[in-house]
């Protein structure tokens, strides 16, 4: 057995191996504003429920590791003391993923990921409408477990209204975690799904995604592809040129194709990741 003490590895090392064991974790897909009602999205798995009476929920946006710097929701949080705490299910995974990109400040990561603003009952930040479970906080403290890159910030919260949607619930009105259908998240690009194991997201791109607000309107408003094959989609930096596109429509004979047919050719295509090929599809 391989052993360490925690002051021997690097920061980031000592990271991974924390993430990779400590899992699956569930996920706090975690909504702010600012001071001047600017909204925000992102992502967190350092987090879990740890009262019922009082309701209390605890998550943890780490200082980064590799410039010691803090992330938006952190600020929001200090400053308004509110957030909302969406779940996570199969269907909105890959907008979770693509919102944890990191836009600069003023960016609406709801418009980047695609996903619908829902105004709260109580407090201001926004809650997610597709997620199925929504809980809309108060922040009662934040406990700072540290300076450098790599710390803590526990955000404790206070849960003052929860909404469920009732298509997840049984028939006695309890949720049923079959349909509620729940991901999790393990080290390095690996994900669980609660109903059917590991899978693995590619990391968002470092030099930002277009985001689904950028892609075509007849693709953002297609009857067929769904919020997953979006979030697919925005997560590239730019769109094949016209050369690459014309090339493979001849090759595959594409161009007779209905944009429904095209749609269908290419959700196929994002089932085995291979975003570059579907979009050559839809642009053709």
């Amino acid at each position: 057995m391989t052993s360490f003490e925690p002051k021997d590895l690097p920061t980031a090392k000592l990271h991974s191996y924390l993430l990779s064991a400590v899992a699956p974790r569930p996920i706090a897909f975690a909504s702010t504003v600012d001071a001047n009602g600017n909204p925000n999205l992102s992502p967190f798995s350092f987090f879990n429920v740890f009262s019922a009476n009082p309701p209390i929920m605890i998550f943890s946006p780490a200082r980064r590791v590799r410039d010691n710097t803090i992330k938006h929701t952190l600020m929001n949080a200090e400053s308004t003391k509110e957030v909302v705490i969406n779940v996570v299910n199969y269907d909105i995974v890959q907008q979770m993923s693509l919102s944890s990109t990191e836009y600069a400040e003023n960016v609406n990561e709801f418009v980047k990921a695609g996903l619908t603003m829902l105004k709260s009952d109580i407090v201001k930040p926004f809650r997610v409408a597709e997620s199925p479970v929504q809980f809309e906080c108060k922040v009662n403290e934040i406990v700072k477990l540290g300076n450098e890159g790599g710390a803590g910030n526990l955000i404790i919260c206070e849960v003052v209204k929860l909404h469920i949607n009732d298509a997840v619930l049984n028939e006695s009105g309890s949720i049923d975690q079959e349909k509620l259908d729940l991901v999790s998240r393990a080290g390095g690009s690996y994900y669980s799904r609660a109903k059917a194991g590991f899978f693995e997201i590619p990391k968002p791109l470092s030099t930002l995604g277009l985001g689904v607000d950028a892609l075509p309107k007849e693709v953002r408003n297609s009857n067929i592809l769904t919020g997953n094959d979006l979030g697919l989609l925005g997560n590239v930096e730019k769109l094949p040129n016209e050369n690459a596109i014309k090339a493979f429509a001849k090759k595959h004979d594409i161009i007779a194709l209905t944009e429904d047919e095209k749609h269908k050719k290419a959700q196929d295509l994002l089932s085995y990741n291979d975003v570059e090929s579907a979009w050559k599809v839809l642009l053709s």
